[in-house]
This record gives structure tokens, sequence and C-alpha cells, in this order.
């Protein structure tokens, strides 16, 4: 036991030897963290689906408050009764994202590969005619999902798939086609009528995920999920609907974006190339990058260089 810790001396001396003649390999041994737009270390999403008519009210709050949303809308249904017009989707969205939710909203898992290939190839069109530019995410109808629908949509050009699976943490997600929100707004309250009790407890439940998202000081991502039908002509879902969207709006330490933004973000970070020692890192993307490096905030311009501080 004594020669044992012995060793463990002697091991522990050895690599602060090391570290004090070679101060390198303790710098490139330090962790780089991500950091959002800015050098903040939170973002905010709010994604709604479908389409429908309130999208109109929802919009229409969200812009009062300057927060940004992900729209996510099945092409085939606009038009028809308690949905938006075609003719308005451009402008209604505008700084807004809108996203595949398939072209009829059928449960995907219940379909062949052809027409899960149907399903979102022909909302996609649709959608980036009726918006003009690319399409590149989705949420799953229903949020269902399956083995076959992920190698339906592979190659779709589809970069993210949202699901209705809420983890009720801030964790970025590692695949983008499994995309986890945090929490349903309101959490589960209204979901049965008649539930008081309930209703309290769940929205007690939803604020505590938002409060804590505000307090925390790790990198944390707040994926609000819902749709704007919930609300309906209800003005107490509209009021508690404005109350938390003030309450997580204006903030300076909060990146708000569109989900497809957070995943070109995300990507562009992933793909920064540093030298061994970590004295150097060159940005190939177009973006801006911002990361905590030994202490300190760093920022990257696309196509750029940067020489690292050793201090």
């Amino acid at each position: 036991m004594k020669s044992l810790s012995i060793s463990v001396l002697l091991l522990f001396f050895f690599h602060y030897s090391v570290a004090q003649t070679n101060p390198n390999s303790v710098q490139s041994g330090m962790p780089v963290e991500m950091l959002f737009p800015g050098g903040k270390s939170k973002a905010l999403l709010l994604s709604y689906d479908d389409g429908r008519t309130e999208d109109r009210q929802l919009v229409k709050l969200m812009n009062k408050y300057k927060v940004i949303g992900t729209f996510h809308l099945n092409s085939n249904k606009l038009g028809t009764k308690d949905y938006l017009t075609k003719e308005e989707i451009k402008e209604l969205y505008a700084g807004h994202e809108v996203s595949v939710h398939s072209f009829n909203h059928p449960n995907l898992t219940t379909l062949s590969k052809p027409d899960i290939v149907y399903e979102v190839i022909e909302d996609r069109k649709e959608l980036e005619r009726l918006v003009n530019y690319p399409v590149r995410g989705m949420a799953y109808p229903f949020g269902n999902n399956n083995q076959v629908v992920l190698d339906a949509i592979h190659g779709l050009g589809i970069e993210y798939a949202r699901t209705v699976d809420d983890t009720y943490n801030f964790k970025i997600p590692e695949n983008f086609l499994m995309w986890h929100p945090t929490v349903h707004q309101f959490a589960k309250a209204h979901w049965e009528p008649n539930q008081p009790e309930k209703d309290a407890k769940e929205l007690a439940h939803f604020y505590q995920i938002i409060t804590d998202f505000l307090q925390t000081k790790e990198l944390a991502v707040l994926d609000i999920w819902g749709h704007s039908w919930e609300m309906g002509n209800n003005p107490a879902y509209w009021e508690e609907t404005e109350k938390f969207i003030k309450m997580v709006a204006n903030n300076p330490s909060i990146h708000y974006t569109t989900q497809i933004d957070l995943v070109d973000y995300i990507n562009a970070f992933r793909n920064l190339k540093f030298s061994v020692d970590k004295k150097m890192v060159y940005n190939p993307s177009a973006l801006p990058l911002y990361f905590n490096f030994n202490g300190k905030t760093y920022s990257v311009l696309g196509g750029k260089t940067l020489i690292l501080s050793k201090e």
C-alpha cells in the first residue's frame, strides 16, 4: 500500500512537471464550449404546428415581443376550413421560419416509404413555392416516427425533425432528426376538461421550467412547442400565452432563433478547425461563431483564422 501511494505521488509530480515545461499540452487539453451568437449561453425556440387561423393572433403576439417562431405547416390543408390561406403565408410568417409538417398530416408510421416520401416532398415543394426560400426542417405529424420514417426522409433535404416527446431539459439533441423539445406550452395543462387542480399543477411545472432556464448558468436551449388552435377563442389561454412570451422576451442573455438557424449554427460550430495545440482556429463557414475557451469568450468570423491567447 505504501509503494502504491508513492507511485501515485510520483505520477502526479511527473504530469505537473510536464505541464510546467510544456504549457501547450495544458492549453490543448482545455475544453472548448460553444456559445450562441453574441456570446450568449441560452437560446429560445418556439415552434407551432398545423397552420391554423389562430396563427394570425399568435404571430402578432410574437412580433409584439420580438420573439421568433418556427411554424410547421400542412400545405394541402391551407385554404380549407379553419386553416390559413396560401396567399397570406409569406407575409404572415415574414421573419419566422416555415417548415414541413407533411402534405396531409397523416400518421407517417402507417404509410409505405413511397407514401412517406410523397407527404414530405410535396409539402416541402409547395411551402417553398409559397415562401420563396429552401424549406429544410420538419415536425412529425402527431410526433410519430420510426425507423421506416427516418429511412424514408433520408436524402429529402430535411435537416431536422421535431418530435412531441418532452425532455424537460435544455440539452442540444445529438440527432437532429430526433429533436425532442423541452416542453409543450403550459406542459399538460388543459389536456383534460374540468381538471382545475391538475391544470394548476401543470402550469406551475411549466413556469418552473422557464424559471430554471432563465436562472441556469449552463449552455441551454429552451424549446417550447404547441398549436395556436389550442388557445382557440379562449381569452384566458391567450393571456397565459402572452404571459409566458413576455416572461422570456427582451432578455440580453437569450439568443432568439428559428430552429433551422440554430441547426446551421451548431453544425458550423462543430466544423471549426483547431490546431493540435489549440493556439489557432479556422472557421470555414460564413457565420461568425462564438465559444468559451480557457475562461475567455472568443468570436471567429466566417472564413477567418483566429489566434487564441495562451494566457
